[in-house]
């Protein structure tokens, strides 16, 4: 039987009536703003399932604001995310949809637009207690809840990746908390999640990212 701490249970400090629709939903939008480039013109939020029946009664629109600028889950600015958002000139919408099958009730697409024409975007779900998984980057299924700062890497199947990554955080004395690859069979491409104790410092996480063999490499720290 798995056992839960009082945290799980009880939910976290937080500003809004539901731990599920208000602070998770700060919580993804925050790890999102981490994960995307800043520099964006406009950010769309996709609701899906229960957010997109209750967000605005369950204050989940502006859990999301707040997430997206920055706000703690008991930041109390977060009763005034639209006011602030406009006064910070943020171009947002809201947008109810159905994202297909297999998402949990409480997941939201966000998606950021940028100047040049590029979005990118990241799908989470609020699972329960203030807890979130990010599942989905740019197209790339994953797995991981935000807890730890996090490399991701996506590449072509082939071998040593995942030794070259062990290696350079061993030598610098990190200590890995969680590996998880994901392989498409069909295109043959690879998506590695790393999980450490402690926040990388700049010039690891430069050695670490910039290789030619990465389709894509971030470090999301939480």
């Amino acid at each position: 039987m798995k056992e839960y701490s009082s945290f799980e249970i009880l939910g976290p400090i937080m500003v809004g009536p539901s731990s599920s629709h208000t602070a998770g939903a700060c919580k993804i939008a925050r790890v999102a703003a981490k994960i995307c480039p800043d520099n964006y013109d406009k950010v769309e939020f996709y609701l899906h399932g229960s957010f997109a029946h209750t967000y605005k009664g369950h204050g989940t629109d502006k859990a999301l604001l707040g997430g997206i600028m920055g706000f703690e889950t008991y930041d109390d600015s977060l009763r005034d995310s639209y006011k602030i958002a406009d006064e910070r000139g943020l171009n947002f919408s809201f947008i109810p949809c159905d994202l297909g099958e297999g998402f949990h009730p409480n997941t939201v697409k966000i998606k950021f637009l940028y100047h040049d024409g590029s979005s990118e975007y990241v799908i989470g779900s609020s699972i329960g207690g203030g807890n979130i998984v990010i599942v989905n980057i740019n197209g790339i299924k994953i797995e991981f809840d935000g807890k730890y700062p996090t490399l991701l890497f996506e590449y072509n199947e082939q071998k040593g990746v995942i030794a070259r990554v062990s290696t350079i955080l061993s030598s610098n004395d990190y200590n890995i908390e969680s590996i998880n690859t994901e392989k498409d069979d069909l295109i043959q491409k690879v998506t590695l999640t790393v999980e450490v104790d402690t926040k990388i410092d700049d010039k690891v996480v430069k050695e670490l990212t910039e290789d030619s063999r990465y389709l894509i490499a971030k470090y999301v720290e939480v």
